[in-house]
């Protein structure tokens, strides 16, 4: 048996159907399952993409078009076009009497014919399954049991978010409030969280933490992402990584630095300034605090303590599309050339980045590379930035 390495990001929507209907409504309408391929392939250079609005019945009728032509499933589960595994997801927006609030989840399911039955169970208990996300009026825990019964992943996405995340706003202080904890396969982080901070939680210890772009656009696909040892870029061997079965494992997570996540600190939306979370905005009196990620994850772990699991390293790095000074056309130039993303962001020289733009975005790429930049925080919905200043090489 030999084991490779992989590049996954295992969130991305789906804008619009074959038919050019919506799905994920704020997505960008160039978000296909075709486009997704293609640009992972040619773009991004990823080997795995969990596309999380595969039960919708128009997306599936897409992956059948495509199985008749240039794809195939893969007996590991996945679908192939020679070069990039795409993986079959559903994104599920949880409310029962349990949950504190709406409560995001990521169901994987290993083949066409088990999204297929996965999508007509699901379709009794939604309102319009031809949408992205939405709520669905049944007991967690039967949903988990669902999940199971076709051989799927269950896995509670970016879990600290303010809204319609497990612990922003969809339990008082444990999972265990709604969820069965032997039913749950890993664990998505979010933008603004890192390992540092979800390992201060001891009932995340069990879960491998996974790293995800939650792509809303093309471009915005593998912002978040992970390496992954396995035999093969399948769903079976992503589910063995989840389990660090002989040898497959999560190698490093590569993220944002929580700090350019857009619910990072705490923001008063009135005056948006930051301040320590209060019902009441002490500067300008309004009631629109939006709680940190950073100050929730402090009130969940004074109740628990911390996790001793040993973890992959996080890597800190910002998109490319966030170096300040790399505009649309250079950073298209860098990947003619430099092949894709993967490479540009893990292996190009300075040389090489160098004589393809300019000294200045050859050493900003590098600082990428060593989580060297330095970040404006993010809070109340709004994106942190990337702090221009001048750095040695």
């Amino acid at each position: 048996m030999s084991l490779n390495s992989y590049y996954a990001d295992l969130h991305v929507h789906v804008g619009r159907t074959i038919h050019n209907n919506p799905v994920k409504i704020s997505a960008s309408n160039n978000l296909t399952i075709s486009n997704i391929f293609e640009y992972v392939r040619e773009k991004k250079g990823l080997d795995l993409v969990g596309v999380i609005d595969a039960h919708v019945p128009e997306v599936i009728e897409e992956v059948e078009d495509l199985l008749k032509n240039d794809c195939y499933e893969l007996d590991g589960g996945g679908i192939s076009n020679g070069a990039v595994t795409m993986l079959l997801g559903s994104e599920i927006e949880l409310y029962d009497e349990n949950c504190a609030g709406p409560i995001h989840v990521l169901c994987f399911l290993p083949t066409l014919e088990k999204m297929k039955r996965f999508s007509n169970w699901y379709q009794q208990f939604v309102k319009n399954p031809t949408l992205s996300s939405q709520r669905m009026y049944i007991q967690a825990q039967e949903l988990q049991k669902q999940v199971k019964a076709f051989e799927g992943l269950f896995i509670p996405a970016h879990v600290f978010t303010p809204f319609k995340s497990l612990y922003g706003k969809g339990v008082k202080t444990s999972l265990l409030e709604v969820f069965n904890p032997d039913l749950i396969d890993g664990v998505e982080l979010g933008l603004s969280s890192d390992t540092s901070m979800a390992d201060t939680i001891h009932e995340l210890q069990p879960y491998t933490f996974l790293t995800n772009s939650d792509a809303h656009s093309l471009e915005k696909i593998g912002r978040e992402y992970q390496k992954l040892r396995l035999e093969a870029p399948t769903f079976h061997e992503l589910k063995l990584a989840l389990n660090e079965f002989k040898g497959r494992e999560v190698i490093a997570n590569y993220g944002m630095n929580p700090l350019l996540g857009k619910y990072y600190t705490t923001i008063c939306r009135g005056c948006h300034q930051r301040i320590e979370y209060t019902k009441i905005c002490p500067n300008c009196g309004s009631k629109k605090v939006i709680k940190g990620v950073s100050e929730r994850i402090k009130e969940i772990s004074a109740t628990q303590g911390a996790s001793n699991r040993k973890r992959p390293p996080y890597v800190h790095q910002v998109p490319l599309e966030y170096i300040p000074g790399l505009g649309p056309k250079t950073l298209e130039k860098l990947r003619d050339v430099l092949h894709h993303d993967m490479y540009i962001i893990h292996k190009a020289t300075y040389e090489e980045i160098k004589s393809h733009s300019q000294k200045q975005l050859a050493e900003r790429i590098l600082q990428l590379r060593r989580g060297e930049l330095h970040i404006n925080p993010g809070g109340g919905g709004t994106y942190g930035s990337v702090i221009v200043q001048k750095n040695k090489k």
